[in-house]
Formats: C-alpha cells, sequence, structure tokens
C-alpha cells in the first residue's frame, strides 16, 4: 500500500466532495473551515496536483479531482462495509456467495443455473439484480463473487473481468390457455394478429427475435415490452400476450404460471453467461457451478415434451 499521501486527507475531501463545499464538510466533521481547508490543501501537495478550484462563490473539482474523488469513492464505500465483514466473518459459520443476476434473465433459469450450490448446508446466499453495468461495477469492487448474464461482458480495459459459457436454452412462444389457442392455428403468421409482448432491446435475445420475425415475414403486433423476465411472464400469463421463454424451464411456466405452448422460436437460442474477475476460479461455490454448468447446452428437463411446430394452416 502507497503510503506517499495520508489516507486522513484523503477522507477530508472525500466528505468535501460528497457535500459539494469546504463548509458543509466542516459541519459534518464538526471540524473547522480552516481546518478542513488545509487537510485538502496537504492532499494536493502530496499529490503533485489541484484538486478544487474556484467556481463563483464556491468551488468545482478540476479533472485530477474528479479522478481523486472517483477513487476515494471505492476506497471509502469498501470501508464503510469493512464492520458488515467482520462482523459475518465472526458469526455462525457460513459459505457467502453474492451473485448478481442481470435484469432480462430469466429468474427460472437463474435458480437452475444455482443449482449445483443449493444444497449447500452452510449456504448465505446473496442476490442482487440490476443493469449489467451497475453489476460489473460492483463486481470489480469485490461486492459481488459472479454475475449471471445473458451475454458475454463487454471489453472494458479498466475493469478485468472473465465470461464463462453456461450454454444455452432454444425459445419457443407461450401464452394464456385462451391465447395460446388463437395463435396455434396458423403459426407463426398468426403472431401478427394476436398481440404479442416482448423482452426490450436491451436485452440480448431480443435481436436474435426481430430477425425471426423477419425471417418468417411475420410483423408482430406488439402491446408490451419488458426489462424484467419475470414481468414479462406474469402480463403474458394474465392474457396480455403471447411471449417467448426458454424450453428449459416448460414445466415450471405451465406449473407456475399457467400458461401453454404454442410453438418453437426455429433457431433461437438464448445465452447465459457467468462473468468472474479472475479467470482460473478460486471461490468454491463459483468454482462448483462452473464445474457442472460449463458447456451446458440446457436440454429440456426430463418429462418435458418438446414443442412441436403446429402445421401451417393454408390462408
Amino acid at each position: 500500500m502507497s503510503l506517499s499521501f495520508s489516507y486522513r486527507h484523503l477522507y477530508y475531501f472525500w466528505v468535501v466532495g460528497k457535500e459539494g463545499g469546504i463548509s458543509r464538510a466542516a459541519a459534518r466533521l464538526d471540524m473547522a473551515v480552516q481546518t478542513v481547508s488545509t487537510q485538502v490543501r496537504e492532499l494536493e501537495r502530496s499529490l503533485g496536483y489541484e484538486l478544487l478550484k474556484p467556481a463563483g462563490r464556491g468551488l468545482v473539482l478540476t479533472e485530477a479531482g474528479v479522478a481523486a474523488m472517483q477513487q476515494a469513492e471505492q476506497i471509502f464505500s469498501l470501508g464503510e462495509h469493512l464492520p458488515a465483514f467482520v462482523r459475518d466473518a465472526v458469526s455462525a459459520p457460513s459459505m457467502r456467495l453474492a451473485v448478481g443476476v442481470s435484469n432480462g434473465l430469466p429468474k427460472l433459469v437463474v435458480r437452475s443455473l444455482m443449482q449445483p450450490v443449493m444444497d449447500e448446508p452452510h449456504l448465505r446466499l446473496l442476490c442482487r439484480e440490476g443493469e449489467i453495468s451497475e453489476l460489473l461495477a460492483d463486481l470489480a469492487l469485490h461486492r459481488l463473487d459472479l454475475v449471471l448474464t445473458d451475454r458475454a461482458a463487454p471489453p472494458n480495459a479498466n475493469v478485468k473481468v472473465y465470461s464463462h459459457s453456461l450454454g444455452a436454452s432454444a425459445l419457443a412462444w407461450y401464452g394464456s390457455p385462451k391465447l395460446a389457442a388463437a395463435a396455434r392455428r396458423g403459426f407463426p403468421q398468426s403472431l401478427a394478429k394476436v398481440p404479442v409482448i416482448l423482452p426490450t432491446p436491451r436485452v440480448a435475445v431480443r435481436a436474435l427475435l426481430d430477425q425471426w420475425f423477419e425471417k418468417q415475414g411475420v410483423r408482430p403486433r406488439i402491446v408490451g415490452e419488458f426489462d424484467d423476465s419475470a414481468l414479462l411472464k406474469t402480463f403474458g400469463a394474465s392474457g396480455m400476450g403471447v411471449f417467448p421463454a426458454v424450453e428449459m424451464v416448460h414445466e415450471e411456466l405451465e406449473t407456475r404460471y399457467g400458461v401453454k405452448p404454442i410453438g418453437p422460436c426455429q433457431g433461437v437460442k438464448e445465452q447465459f453467461f457467468a462473468i468472474g474477475t479472475e479467470r482460473k476460479v478460486h471461490h468454491p461455490l463459483v468454482q462448483r457451478i462452473l464445474e457442472e454448468r460449463m458447456a451446458l447446452t440446457c436440454p429440456l428437463p426430463t418429462g418435458a415434451p418438446h414443442i412441436q411446430r403446429p402445421p401451417r394452416h393454408k390462408s
């Protein structure tokens, strides 16, 4: 660890940045304004750059100040979690696993991907759902051990992460019993007549679905788009529209949501990835997930019928 500057001085600067000014920072720290100002100047001298500059009646961050603030934010944000980490370490024995789940990843699939560790007797599982960019930032700060998503990690020179394929599953179309019956007649051209709900373009599989529609020569009657896969299924089950879902959770879809299969989304597969910060994984539970799911082709569960394409009806 570098001792070329004082972390106490950095902390005072961080509070100034958070509070938006030296006076408010001094009030929060219960210190004199002059004392806080002196500490910040000491930090500037040790770093060799001006971090704050006058702007009107106040101060703003310089370019160097913005960079310093970003690093300080990470340092002290981690420090705020230190008491909880220490407390957890000396509490009852547990195997902690913090997993980030991207919004578009089907929640029923997440449960399947996590199955290899669910029988761990001392498992303490923390799941956080969010945008992939937010999750990767938390992964880089070691707030997460693993991120499950529907796409490989984008290239980022500032964050070194590794994507591990967990396989894929074919997609099929589902709907409430009434809509499914209507959609089977003349499928897939029927999708131009019945209401359709889809994942938003921010979900990786949406581009493949759009290509599938184009290939089929179908212009779908889209009535809704959802980032969250669970919301999409909930609205689909209520009768809002037919929707695509991965075949690997066929049984759960019928049992939990009461929907019926319509037909296959031929040639479209949803990919699953685990993203970590190490090429060689050391966390024992992450290792277990990767070892059992690596190169997974995601076949349908035993007993789940493959979805057949209904015969085409001549118009």
